[in-house]
Parts: C-alpha cells; sequence; structure tokens
C-alpha cells in the first residue's frame, strides 16, 4: 500500500505481483497487478464448495490480519448467496498455537469444510488441531498454504484444498514450458506462484510497450490499462481498477505433497482438471 501510495504520487507505473489486499490498485491509474484480490480469491473457494455440493461451513479466521479477513468476508458472502450455511466463525490471532477450542466448535457444528485462511507457518498447526478434534471433512484454504509443512502430517491434510495463482502440474503448453525451463535453470525449490507471478509481469510489461507503441512511463500505462494477456497464469484481463480477472487453480495433498486437482476459470466453472 505504501509502494502504491508512493507510486501514484511520482506518476510510475507499479504492476505488483503479489498484493492482494483490493485496497492497491485504488491508490491511482498508474497501479495495476497480475495476482487475484483477496474478495476474489474467497468468492472461488465459495464456488468450490458449492461444486463440491458441500451445504455446511466452518470458518477460523485470524482477527489481526487484514489478509485473513478480506479471504474470510468473501467466502462467507459468497457461502450465504449460493446456499451454503456458514454454521460456525471462529476467531484466532496470527501468534496462536492451540486451535483445540475452534476446532472442537467446528466438529460440533456439523460442518464439511473448514476454510482457514490464514498464512503457512500455522497451518499445520491447524489442520492437526482440527483432526485431532475429530474433524473429518474437507480443510481448505487460500495461497498463504503455499509452501506449508506437512512433514509428519500426511495422513491428517488428506482432503485439505487451497486456492492458488497457478499450478506447475497443470498441463496447459505455457506452464509445461515455463516449468522446464524454469527448472533447468534454478531446480525446483523455488518453482512457487510467486515465480509464475513474477515471469508472467516481465512479459506483460512488453505487451504493454508493444500495445502502446512505446517503452515510455505513460506508454506503459496506457498499454497496460484493459490488458488481455495469456500467459502462465492463464487468461488474464485488467478490470477498471488495474485488478487482474484470472483462472484460480485448486490444489490438494497426497502422502503430503502438493498435487493440482482442477483449475476454475473466473465464473467459477472447471476449465481443466487433473487426470
Amino acid at each position: 500500500l505504501p509502494m502504491a501510495e508512493q507510486a501514484s504520487k511520482d506518476g510510475m507505473l507499479l504492476l505488483a505481483t503479489g498484493a492482494t489486499n483490493a485496497d492497491v490498485t485504488l491508490k491511482g491509474s498508474t497501479i495495476f497487478r497480475n495476482c487475484f484480490i483477496d474478495p476474489y480469491q474467497g468468492k472461488m473457494a465459495a464456488l468450490f464448495a458449492k461444486d463440491k455440493g458441500f451445504t455446511k461451513a466452518a470458518v477460523i479466521y485470524a482477527k489481526d490480519d487484514d489478509y485473513s479477513n478480506g479471504l474470510k468476508d468473501a467466502f462467507i458472502e459468497n457461502c450465504e448467496a449460493n446456499g451454503i450455511e456458514v454454521a460456525y466463525t471462529g476467531e484466532c490471532m496470527t501468534t496462536d498455537t492451540d486451535y483445540s477450542s475452534q476446532a472442537a466448535q467446528a466438529v460440533a457444528s456439523g460442518a464439511e469444510l473448514l476454510y482457514y485462511p490464514c498464512f503457512l507457518d500455522t497451518v499445520p498447526l491447524l489442520v492437526g488441531a482440527a483432526r485431532n478434534a475429530g474433524f473429518t471433512g474437507a480443510i481448505m484454504g487460500g495461497d498463504g498454504w503455499d509452501g506449508s509443512d506437512t512433514t509428519g502430517l500426511s495422513a491428517q491434510f488428506e482432503d485439505c484444498y487451497f486456492t492458488n495463482h497457478y499450478s506447475s502440474e497443470d498441463t496447459a503448453p505455457a506452464v509445461q514450458n515455463f516449468v522446464q525451463k524454469y527448472t533447468e535453470k534454478y531446480g525446483t525449490e523455488s518453482l512457487n506462484a510467486c515465480a509464475a507471478l513474477y515471469y508472467d509481469a516481465m512479459y506483460m510489461l512488453v505487451q504493454a510497450a508493444e500495445n502502446a507503441g512505446g517503452t515510455d512511463t505513460a506508454s506503459l500505462v496506457k498499454g497496460m490499462t484493459g490488458m488481455s494477456f495469456t500467459g502462465v497464469g492463464g487468461d488474464i484481463t485488467l478490470d477498471e481498477n488495474g485488478d487482474a480477472i484470472k483462472s484460480i487453480a485448486i490444489n490438494t495433498y497426497v502422502d503430503g505433497a502438493v498435487k493440482w486437482t482442477e483449475t476454475l476459470g473466473s465464473d467459477g466453472k472447471v476449465v481443466s482438471k487433473a487426470e
């Protein structure tokens, strides 16, 4: 947010690759992003829940974190709009290590899905607590789950999911070409969503220059405005705020390892699926 404010004041183009806070692009007409925003991610999680036939959900979120609040609000709003009852909403803090009370209440609510939109450092603690409390349903989070440590918790992470900006297992040619070239140069350790977002951002700048016929700031801003782009992250359209309307990958876990399960289009419908 401070970077967006300064860039807008200076008339500088800012293309954000990991800033999912909805307010970032509202700071000015020179601010864009190629990641999705928190409300969009929460909405897509609710549409995934609807597609899976869930009728009752529970939510545990970190009340001291903007990211968690943004996903939580959008998830609840879209669950209610799609006939999914949110039977329990529990609060925690980003510094918590004990989730036994919230987990027990989630179980008691009869929920089939537990939504936990928090960051990776606490994900193993929450998943472990939920399973220990007897929660046998699906557990889901957002892109903050990317990189979560599943060591010793492989069984507990079965039937867990998270939304992300792309999956390296997506069979789309653009994805597989990127994965092959990236792995040859850098290996697989840093092959995450950030790598794909940064990669696409560079080519979006190239396309902006081509669209407007120049590399000065005014031309790049003009070329970026309303852009439609296809890259590793799929088909991206920048809306009137400079936000990316795009597909979203749904990942799951098999034997503790992250596995792509499907990709949803911006309408929430499946556009590609793992075999």
